[in-house]
């Protein structure tokens, strides 16, 4: 039986991977510190190291890994922006987890939009106090508004199946836009300046860091809804938040931010947030804040175990990599693994 080692452990990701190691014959070790240069001493001895889109995976950490003898990154997320892909070629292999549940992640962007429009966890917190009034708590209709989906991967197409649902109106935009799809696709300046609500569906590259940015801010609708449950740096926070104070952006509700790592997924009650922006945020009556959860069901949960395990199973196995990602895929060149090879 294989043994891997586990970073950033929580009580709830050894719920699945508990129930499925040793039908894949894999031992796991749990450890709670996150992933990085001062903590990837401790996967010595093992081959296959698992891993979180929040861990610091930089080239001292990818160094330290193989140095140690560790040959596969099994990241649990489908997010892997985190890692240092040019130091990990030729030695690290990585894989990842593409897909766990794209219903999870826009059904929780429709639940903060239904929440900070109709104001619901402000008359939740009232109702406890028995304050009934309604003052301060009118909303507005979803049906007729024009929503404006970045990114239409599966996260996406779900999200507009949820938004026809209501009668909204759809505008997207996709580099790569779906062929055969009755999506209506336009350049992504107009959806900014037609969208009455803008939801970010897509990945963190370097073409979309902060693409909502104080000049794309400006072409959009006064009084804007923006909802981020992707990547917190799609946005650059420092411009959102004026914006918010200007009264430009009517509502922000976030899943994600950009200098999340530290913060997100810990219990920080007890400790004062030195992110001034982040505390700023938080105050803002019209923003809503969740901690990175949209992908949080049982059934997400279930399917990062089975594809994590099964990903390092086939690695064990000497199989093909079906998931794994490199530098060459994330530059975009012609990657020279096929159905039965590996990156290297």
């Amino acid at each position: 039986m294989e043994k891997v080692c586990f970073f950033d452990t929580k009580p709830y990701d050894r719920i699945y991977f508990d129930q499925m190691k040793e039908q894949f014959g894999i031992e796991i070790e749990y450890f709670e510190p996150k992933l990085g240069p001062k903590t990837a001493f401790m996967a010595k001895g093992y081959e296959a190291v698992v891993a979180f889109v929040n861990d610091v995976i930089d080239k001292q950490t990818i160094e330290i890994l193989y140095d140690c003898g560790v040959r596969i990154l099994a990241m649990r997320s489908a997010g892997y922006n985190n890692i240092d892909f040019k130091a990990a070629y030729g030695k690290i292999h990585v894989v990842r987890v593409p897909a766990y549940s794209p219903y999870a992640v826009a059904e929780h962007a429709m639940a903060l939009l239904l929440t900070l429009n109709r104001k619901i966890h402000r008359a939740y917190s009232r109702t406890r106090e028995f304050n009934f009034s309604l003052n301060g708590l009118i909303g507005f209709d979803l049906y007729g508004k024009t929503v404006g989906v970045i990114g239409t991967g599966k996260i996406g197409q779900v999200f507009i199946d949820i938004c026809k649902g209501f009668g909204m109106n759809i505008l997207a935009y996709d580099p790569f836009p779906r062929k055969d799809s009755d999506i209506h696709y336009v350049s992504f300046e107009e959806l900014c300046r037609e969208s009455d609500i803008i939801s970010l569906h897509c990945p963190l590259t370097k073409d979309t860091f902060h693409m909502i940015n104080e000049k794309t801010i400006q072409w959009m609708k006064q009084g804007v809804y923006i909802i981020n449950t992707s990547r917190g740096a799609l946005i650059d926070t420092e411009d959102l938040l004026n914006a918010i104070k200007d009264e430009k952006i009517g509502g922000a509700c976030l899943d994600v931010y950009e200098e999340e790592t530290e913060l997100f997924y810990e219990d920080m009650s007890y400790a004062i947030i030195q992110d001034d922006v982040l505390s700023r945020l938080i105050s803002m009556p019209n923003v809503l804040v969740t901690s990175h959860q949209a992908f949080f069901t049982k059934e997400a949960l279930y399917n990062i175990a089975e594809t994590t395990l099964s990903n390092l199973r086939n690695y064990f196995d000497g199989k093909a990599l079906e998931n794994e990602i490199c530098y060459q895929c994330t530059k975009g060149e012609d990657c020279p693994r096929d159905k039965n090879q590996r990156c290297f």
